[in-house]
């Protein structure tokens, strides 16, 4: 039985790079191909839309080829098997969590397979491309975008992501960068309730120091090691 009862993580795309899914930033990111301010923002799309849908249809692409890895799976493992309360919080728009079977989960960015209307606030499933032409199921106007969050728009559920940090015991933060707030500040806010707070990371975060223990290495060989510690008690 582990010794702790709330338990709070959050992943980043470190966590996902070995489904085949790639991170942001570092050598070989997804920022080193395509500039934030062309994709990523409200004012990206407004200008070009076309580039936008382009560069997420080319993501909905990759994902569908990706499977959960060890890694989502010790997740799922720790939640279903962990006696008390697990949210996992992710900065990811995969749906690799709820694929290795994460029930308890906050998408605080948004999801990659969801489109939005920005007309009338629709949020709908959706695998498919998207484009400016795509037309929104309710209320038939062509104004559909990914249903994620860009730089500069308000993270997802941020109030009971808040909530949950302030009762946590255990802070685990998984393949992060520790650059993009608010994420970034979520292990203070974490510490100031006392929790313990752990980083498992290829390499240490920017914001490692503020962690109590870390581990380095993949996800796959980490995350698995650590959860099975976790449960053992």
């Amino acid at each position: 039985m582990s010794a702790y009862h709330n338990i709070v993580i959050l992943t980043g795309a470190g966590l996902s790079a070995e489904s085949g899914l790639g991170t942001f930033r570092g050598p070989g990111g997804l920022w080193e191909n395509f500039r934030i301010e062309d994709v990523a923002t409200p004012e990206a799309f407004a200008r070009d839309p076309v580039r936008v849908h382009e560069f997420y249809n080319l993501r909905r692409s990759w994902h569908k080829q990706a499977l959960p890895n060890a890694a989502h799976l010790a997740l799922a493992r720790l939640e279903r098997e962990h006696g008390g309360n697990v949210l996992a919080v992710t900065q990811n728009i995969d749906a690799l969590h709820e694929a290795a079977g994460t029930k308890n989960l906050i998408h605080m960015h948004g999801e990659l397979e969801r489109a939005l209307c920005a007309a009338c606030g629709t949020s709908a499933p959706w695998k498919e491309d998207l484009s400016i032409e795509t037309l929104c199921a309710r209320c038939g106007e062509a104004a559909m975008r990914p249903d994620v969050v860009w730089f500069g728009e308000m993270p997802r559920e941020m109030e009971r992501i808040y909530e949950a940090l302030g009762a946590c015991d255990l802070f685990v933060s998984i393949g992060t960068s520790g650059t993009v707030y608010p994420a970034a500040g979520f292990v203070m806010e974490a510490r100031a309730a006392g929790a313990h707070a752990v980083e498992l990371n290829l390499e240490p975060s920017d914001g490692a120091d503020l962690f109590l223990e870390r581990l380095e290495g993949p996800a796959t060989g980490i995350v698995p090691t650590y959860v099975d510690r976790l449960l053992a008690g």
